[in-house]
């Protein structure tokens, strides 16, 4: 697989964007953070993404990496750049290499939703080693709604990650594939009405279970109230992990949305204290 980055640049804030950041995502991602935006290769094509690492740095000094998985579908879900310096400058506060990749229809190429575009995801392990600050033998990876869907296929492919987090994840695509607009409108696209089942098994990471990797520890938040992804998607996974005695934690927050914006903090204190468990202890 080819990877390199060949563009970044930094993303500028406002006097009154750098107030809203801090408000939003706490002073660290404000004051402790550097996030860019990037474009980088993927199988060939230019790939839109984000990466962010700790502003403040001792000589020699590696962080932790942890990869990002975005939601949505095509356009919709896209991270724009305001958000971006929020989200991901959080996560380099808590003193984290970040990568994110908008996948593949960003630039180039077309949104396949679990398709090619895992190896955008892929593709980003290797831009590490273009970063001495960052720590390859350290890896998380985080996934909302469809980017949870993302984690868990490419979790079936590599052992690299010691731990994973996955928020209204998809563990079964093919009720949103039938339901979900966005994902209704993409996947009729993507390939002939008769492959669909076909193509829906390949996704499903139910159906893959026993692929997924035993070294990674699990933890799955759903919001009990969500109406976009069942929180049935995280109880079915945790049952599977359970059979396949893998580590895992099972969260589902009362009344939560498929977003969460009523339990942020919480949301992101169980993050944090993950992260700081299997990448930082």
């Amino acid at each position: 697989m080819t990877s390199q980055i060949i563009e970044r640049s930094e993303i500028p804030l406002t006097p009154q964007q750098e107030k809203m950041i801090a408000s939003g995502w706490g002073i660290d991602a404000r004051e402790k953070a550097v996030v860019e935006k990037i474009i980088y290769l993927s199988d060939g094509l230019r790939i839109e993404g984000y990466l962010a690492y700790p502003k403040q740095q001792k000589e020699n000094e590696k962080f932790p990496c942890i990869i990002w998985n975005r939601g949505g579908a095509g356009a919709k879900g896209m991270i724009d750049s305001f958000a971006a310096r929020g989200m991901f400058g959080q996560l380099a506060g808590w003193g984290y290499v970040v990568f994110a990749s908008m996948y593949r229809g960003s630039l180039e190429g077309e949104d396949r939703i679990g398709g090619e575009d895992v190896n955008d995801v892929l593709n980003l392990i290797p831009l590490a080693d273009e970063l001495p600050f960052a720590d390859t033998t350290k890896w998380g990876i985080e996934g909302w709604s469809r980017g949870g869907l993302m984690t868990y296929l490419i979790l079936q492919q590599t052992t690299i990650f010691k731990c994973a987090v996955f928020v209204g994840a998809i563990s079964d695509v093919r009720m949103p594939a039938k339901n979900t607009p966005a994902m209704v409108e993409l996947f009729k696209h993507a390939f002939p009405k008769e492959l669909f089942d076909a193509e829906m098994g390949k996704r499903c990471a139910l159906d893959h279970a026993d692929k997924l990797a035993k070294e990674t520890n699990y933890l799955l938040i759903h919001g009990g109230g969500d109406d976009i992804i069942s929180p049935l998607q995280s109880l079915e996974m945790a049952k599977k992990l359970s059979e396949r005695e893998i580590n895992y934690r099972l969260v589902i927050l009362e009344q939560g949305t498929h977003y969460l914006r009523n339990h942020r903090n919480e949301v992101a204190a169980l993050r944090k204290h993950w992260y700081e468990k299997y990448l930082k202890s």
